[in-house]
């Protein structure tokens, strides 16, 4: 029997509910293991529960899908949401997650790994096929697909929701050319999503999950890290913390500048090239690592992206110059002129791409993934006031999972007294 302690919203033990180990798939028990320790969403799927602000809604999701991820599916269905579900990347599903969230009430999943392109749309299209009125997003190819092969099902979204930086770049393209036909809120753009899961989820994960993979040891090596933005600075600080020796790369001054000050060695890609033994990318952009990059590193060198698509380093050329190529699980071996090139997850997101990949930690994504589902509830709620543009999470929203945190963690902070509101809204108060 496996004991299972729950914590309520406040952060003491209330419940002991015991489950038979034999009748639960390996999908269920990694899907309970997470739920243990996600007590803000826990205390949100509760209210969902009475409220039901999803009645009759259906929502369309492409999302990684794995523990976390159906934990928030769970919770959308508890509001009593329909939910169609697939990947938004063909290697980070989890096959077993994937089958048991196909035996939740109201859920349909099609997501598998290792799918193919072909495959991959397919399923995005099958999702459309339920007519979802709202929409979740890792990267924008949901709505990518909405507005442009699946317009027949366009007229009945209400709004859609973003969960990374990728796929916001990619919608404010598309809004500033006034393509964007529904309000979408940006989860990724707020500060409870920058703080925890861009600083301290891919941090901890990528480097987990470069570990896990490669048995390599971080300490004393070259981490070259491609962008200083929050995820850039986060795998920084963390392979710094480990003992690395880390160069950032980065297009900004301001970001360069701010790397160096706390301490990163910073130069160009060309530059860096000669000196990494492990490179992770960052940047959401195309083409940061290319062949003239290559050409110059060591023999040995490790290549990962911890960004959404696999564009950022060129995959394409180290297929075309490989003389050799070794598979092992989750590595690509490329020779090429007498060294070796070891790429991860065939330039996937390194973190869930690779097969012992279990992306962000659980307590990281019970916040960004309660920033969802309360975003979600906002959207059903209040879309007729939204215009057809990239919202911001409104900070209630923000404070409210801040808050939700805080006391499953038994924390208290101090309160504003009225003199100090005051004071901090007034203009007129001299030296």
């Amino acid at each position: 029997m496996i004991y299972y302690h729950r914590r309520n919203t406040y952060g003491k033990f209330s419940q002991i509910f015991v489950t038979n180990e034999e009748t639960m798939d390996s999908g269920s028990l990694k899907i309970e293991w997470a739920r243990q320790y996600m007590p803000v969403l826990s205390a949100i799927s509760e209210r969902f529960k009475k409220e039901k602000p999803f009645a009759g809604k259906v929502i369309g999701m492409a999302l990684h899908v794995e523990a976390k991820t159906a934990n928030l599916v769970r919770t959308l269905a508890d509001g009593g949401a329909t939910v169609h579900i697939t990947g938004c990347n063909p290697l980070s599903t989890q096959d077993d997650v994937a089958e048991a969230l196909g035996k939740v009430s109201n859920v349909y999943c099609y997501a598998k790994r290792g799918c193919s392109v072909d495959e991959y749309y397919q399923a995005i299209d099958t999702v459309l096929d339920a007519k979802p009125v709202i929409t979740i997003d890792d990267g924008m190819d949901l709505i990518h697909r909405l507005h442009t092969v699946r317009q027949d099902v366009l007229s009945g979204v209400i709004g859609g929701c973003e969960e990374t930086t990728t796929g916001i770049h990619r919608l404010r393209a598309m809004a500033a050319d006034g393509k964007l036909l529904f309000p979408v809120i940006a989860v990724n753009d707020t500060p409870m999503k920058h703080y925890f899961d861009n600083v301290h989820g891919t941090g901890e994960s990528a480097l987990t999950a470069i570990m896990a993979t490669t048995n390599s040891l971080i300490a004393g090596k070259w981490i070259v890290v491609a962008g200083f933005g929050f995820c850039g600075r986060g795998l920084a600080r963390k392979a710094s913390a480990l003992g690395a020796k880390v160069i950032v790369t980065e297009i900004d001054p301001r970001r360069a500048l701010e790397a160096h000050m706390e301490g990163f060695h910073v130069m160009s890609m060309q530059e860096a090239a000669r000196i990494g033994d492990i490179f992770i990318t960052t940047t959401g952009n195309r083409d940061v690592i290319t062949g003239d990059h290559m050409m110059v590193m060591k023999s040995g060198v490790i290549l990962s992206n911890a960004g959404h698509f696999n564009i950022e380093i060129d995959g394409v050329w180290l297929t075309s110059h490989a003389e050799t190529i070794e598979e092992r699980d989750g590595i690509h071996s490329y020779h090429i002129g007498g060294k070796v090139i070891h790429l991860l997850a065939e330039g996937r997101l390194v973190n869930l791409a690779v097969p012992k990949g279990m992306g962000h930690p659980i307590e990281v994504m019970d916040l960004s993934f309660a920033l969802q589902a309360l975003s979600t509830e906002y959207l059903a709620l209040h879309h007729v006031e939204l215009k057809p543009d990239v919202h911001q999470v409104p900070d209630e929203i923000d404070r409210m999972v801040a808050s939700y945190k805080l006391a499953s963690l038994n924390l208290s902070i101090d309160t504003l007294t009225k003199d100090q509101e005051e004071y901090m809204g007034s203009w007129d108060h001299g030296t």
